[in-house]
């Protein structure tokens, strides 16, 4: 039996262009546009796909949805560095590094589009498992 695995996240964005220079600078790399509307950055074999229905042709109709309530959550070798670059590349930091009651060590922000994203010390990741 095979078993299931996630391999493609789509964050619905307005601004594809905005979008890609945006996680190339918080990922450190410039991803791939697969379309006129969709970006894909591969985050060590999970795509993130930036989306934005206009561009790729999908009209105002389109079942695409915003829900700027969906976290995104990156481990990151360099929890400091990940939060200037964030910010540097204008998410909306939302708190601090701080130690969560989980144990992993993280910080909260936006990107330009309002999707939460949450980076994490890679070194500190809790999946639910001992």
């Amino acid at each position: 039996m095979v078993a299931v695995s996630l391999y493609r996240v789509i964050v619905p964005v307005q601004d594809i262009e905005h979008a890609t220079r945006f996680y190339s600078a918080i990922l450190g790399a410039p991803g791939e546009r697969v379309s006129t509307g969709r970006h894909y950055f591969d985050c060590n074999g999970i795509i993130l796909a930036c989306y934005d229905p206009l561009a790729d042709g999908d009209g105002p109709g389109s079942s695409w949805v915003f829900h700027p309530s969906q976290n995104l959550y990156f481990a990151v070798p360099n929890l400091a560095a990940a939060l200037e670059k964030v910010r540097s590349a204008g998410g909306d930091i939302l708190d601090d590094i701080a130690e969560r009651p989980w144990g992993e060590r993280s910080f909260y922000a936006r990107d330009p589009f309002g999707t939460p994203i949450c980076c994490v010390d890679a070194a500190t990741v809790f999946t639910g498992r001992s």
